[in-house]
């Protein structure tokens, strides 16, 4: 992983993207504090860490005690509002899916120093080219718990043990 130089000291920049929901959004600010706290002197390593949320996001959660190092960046709310996400979850994930890259890639941009490395929330599949495109190393965190993940990885074995589609009063429900 690249870093920086600063004053004898070597400085991390991870820039911090999760994907932009509440059960996503607390569990990385809650890893990027313990990365935060790792800032060591006496083996000269420095992290800082940049947050990025929708503007939307960083006014539910600007005011909320924060170290020193970890600082809010903002891409535009190019998806819909988190207030009314759940009337149409398929658009709003897409949205995240399609509307978020571009706005990230820009934010990269401007950051100073540049990043060192991309925390990319695993469903922002997105985030892995951008990475690979401008030379930055990632690391994916998947804040939801491990069934979950399970569920996802296995769920080809579901339908194959006739596990799915699961019938529900005389109804068959399907993927």
């Amino acid at each position: 992983m690249d870093s920086v130089e600063a004053e004898g000291s070597t400085l991390y920049h991870v820039v911090a993207m999760p994907y932009p929901g509440r059960g996503h959004i607390n569990p990385m600010m809650n890893l990027c504090k313990i990365f935060a706290s790792k800032t060591n002197e006496t083996i000269n390593i420095d992290i800082i860490v940049t947050f990025v949320v929708t503007e939307e996001w960083l006014g539910f959660i600007g005011a909320e005690p924060k170290p020193d190092n970890i600082h809010f960046a903002t891409v535009p709310n190019v998806v819909p509002s988190e207030l009314v996400r759940a009337a149409d979850h398929s658009s709003f994930f897409e949205s995240t899916m399609t509307k978020l890259e571009a706005p990230f890639e820009r934010l990269l941009d401007r950051l100073e120093p540049p990043a060192t490395v991309i925390l990319l929330d695993t469903l922002l599949f997105w985030a892995v080219g951008v990475g690979k495109r401008r030379n930055i190393p990632l690391a994916s965190f998947w804040p939801l718990a491990a069934s979950v993940f399970t569920v996802f990885h296995h769920f080809n074995l579901l339908p194959q043990n006739g596990h799915f589609p699961l019938p529900v009063s005389g109804y068959a429900i399907e993927y």
